[in-house]
C-alpha cells in the first residue's frame, strides 16, 4: 500500500497513535536486556572478593559476552528476516532471560564464562529485532526519533540495575540479583504475544495509522542474500562505524562502576546515584540526536545532510570523556562520563537509523546483525586490552583516550564510504 506522502499533515488524532505502543514494548525489552547485562558490572567488586578475579579474568568473562553476541548477531539478524519480528524476539528474550539466571549457578571464573556466553548470545536478537520492528511501524521521517526512544531502553535498564541489583543483593544474595532480574523477560512475553503484529494485521491500527507508517514509497520485495548485502557500502559504513564506535560503550558499560570503584572509593551500595545520573543522561542524548536528525529532516534538510549533522555534533561531544581519569572529584567524572554516554547514546541512533534509510525492510534486520557483529568484535577487543592495561598499568587515561576518539574516526570511515546517504536500488 502507498500513500500520498502528504499525509503527514493530518491530525495526529486521526492518525492514531498504536505505533508508539510497540515502541514502549520495544523500549522494556531493551531495558530487560540492559538490566540482565549489567548485573554482572555492578555485582564486579563483591563478585571478585568472592571469586578471587583479577583484572585480567575478569577482561576474559567480558570478552566470553562479546565472542558471542559477535556470533549470535551475525545469524540472528538474517533470523529475525526469515522468521519475521514477532517469533525471532521472543526467542532471542527467552534464551536470554534462562541465560541470566543461570549465573546463579556459576561457582568459577570458567562457570560465569560459559553463562556469559549463552547471555551474549540471546541478546544479541534485541538490536537487529528492535530496528527491524521500527522500520516495520514507523515512515522515515519518524524512525530516528522511535530508534532514539527504543534506544534510550538501554539507559534505563543502566540505571534500573544499581537501584534492584544492590538491594536484592544485600536482602538475599548475589544469585538471587541475577534470578529475579533474569526472571523479568517472562512477564515482557505476556505483553509481546498479546499486542505485537505486522501493522498489516494488528486489530489496534486504524486505517488512517496503517496509511500513515506506509506513507513511503514501497520497498523491493526481493529476497536479499548476504552475499549481496556485503557488496553495497552502505552495509560496510554500518559495520566499520560500529567496530570503531561500539568498543566505547562495551567499555562503559562493564568499567564505569570499576573505575568508580578503584578510583573514587564508592562501594556497590554507593553506585546508584552517580550510575543513574550517567545512565540518565544517556537517555537524553539517545532521544535527542534521535530527535535532532528528524527535527532537520522536517524543517527541509536531506537525509544525508540531517543524519551527518546530528552523529558529528554527537561524535565530538565524546572527546571530553579523555579527561575523567585526571579529575579528582567524583561527580566531575561522573559529568564526563554522562556527556560521553549521552554522546554514544545519540550517534547510535542515528548510525541505526541509517540502515533503515539505505535498504528495504526486508534487509534491515541482516544488515543490523552483520553490523553488530563487527561491534561486538570491537568490543571484544577492549574488553581483553582493558584487562591487560589495568592490570599492569592500573590506569584509565589510556582507554579513555581512545574512547574519545573513536567517533570521529567511526565519522570519517562513513563519510568516505557513503558520501550520500540515500536508498539503495536492489537488482
Amino acid at each position: 500500500m502507498y500513500s500520498d506522502p502528504d499525509i503527514n499533515k493530518a491530525d495526529a488524532k486521526n492518525i492514531g497513535h498504536f505505533r508508539w505502543v510497540i515502541v514502549a514494548l520495544v523500549f522494556f525489552a531493551t531495558t530487560i536486556n540492559y538490566v540482565d547485562r549489567q548485573v554482572i558490572g555492578i555485582l564486579a567488586p563483591v563478585l571478585e572478593k568472592d571469586m578471587g578475579w583479577n583484572q585480567i579474568e575478569y577482561g576474559y568473562i567480558v570478552t566470553a559476552f562479546t565472542a558471542a553476541y559477535a556470533i549470535g548477531l551475525l545469524l540472528v539478524g538474517r533470523l529475525m528476516d526469515i522468521f519475521g519480528t514477532k517469533k525471532g524476539y521472543a526467542a532471542s528474550l527467552t534464551g536470554w532471560s534462562f541465560a541470566a539466571i543461570g549465573h546463579a549457578l556459576a561457582g568459577s571464573v570458567f562457570g560465569f564464562g560459559v553463562a556469559r556466553f549463552f547471555l551474549g548470545f540471546f541478546e544479541a536478537g534485541n538490536f537487529p529485532a528492535a530496528v527491524k520492528t521500527v522500520a516495520e511501524w514507523f515512515p522515515k521521517r519518524e524512525r530516528a526519533f522511535a530508534t532514539g526512544l527504543f534506544n534510550a531502553g538501554s539507559n534505563a535498564g543502566a540505571i534500573l540495575a544499581p537501584l534492584v541489583v544492590p538491594l536484592i543483593t544485600d536482602l538475599w544474595g548475589w544469585q538471587e540479583a541475577f534470578i529475579l532480574t533474569g526472571a523479568a523477560g517472562f512477564i515482557w512475553l505476556i505483553f509481546w504475544f498479546k499486542y505485537y503484529d505486522t501493522p498489516e494485521k494488528s486489530k489496534y491500527v486504524k486505517r488512517a495509522e496503517l496509511e500513515y507508517i506506509q506513507s513511503d514509497p514501497p520497498d523491493t520485495l526481493i529476497k536479499i542474500p548476504w552475499r549481496r548485502l556485503i557488496r553495497y557500502r552502505g552495509t560496510w559504513a554500518f559495520a566499520l562505524g560500529k567496530l570503531l564506535s561500539d568498543p566505547a560503550w562495551w567499555f562503559y558499560i562493564y568499567w564505569i562502576p570499576k573505575f568508580l570503584h578503584e578510583k573514587h572509593g564508592l562501594t556497590i551500595n554507593e553506585f546508584a546515584a552517580p550510575l543513574i545520573v550517567i545512565y540518565l543522561m544517556a537517555d537524553v542524548g539517545s532521544i535527542a540526536g534521535g530527535w535532532l536528525s528528524s527535527f532537520l529532516l522536517k524543517r527541509g534538510w536531506s537525509v544525508n545532510r540531517s543524519r551527518k549533522t546530528a552523529m558529528l555534533v554527537c561524535a565530538l561531544c565524546a572527546v571530553p570523556i579523555i579527561f575523567a581519569s585526571r579529575v579528582s572529584n567524583v561527580w566531575a567524572a561522573v559529568g564526563l562520563l554522562s556527556l560521553a554516554t549521552a554522546a554514544h547514546q545519540g550517534w547510535s541512533a542515528n548510525l541505526f537509523t541509517t540502515v533503515s534509510d539505505i535498504f528495504p525492510r526486508k534487509a534491515v534486520a541482516s544488515v543490523v546483525g552483520m553490523g553488530g557483529t563487527f561491534g561486538a568484535i570491537g568490543g571484544m577487543f577492549i574488553a581483553s586490552a582493558a584487562g591487560f592495561i589495568l592490570e599492569f598499568t592500573g590506569s584509565y587515561f589510556i582507554l579513555f583516550t581512545i574512547a574519545g576518539s573513536l567517533y570521529l574516526l567511526a565519522f570519517l570511515v562513513i563519510n568516505i564510504l557513503i558520501p550520500e546517504i540515500k536508498e539503495v536500488e536492489i537488482s
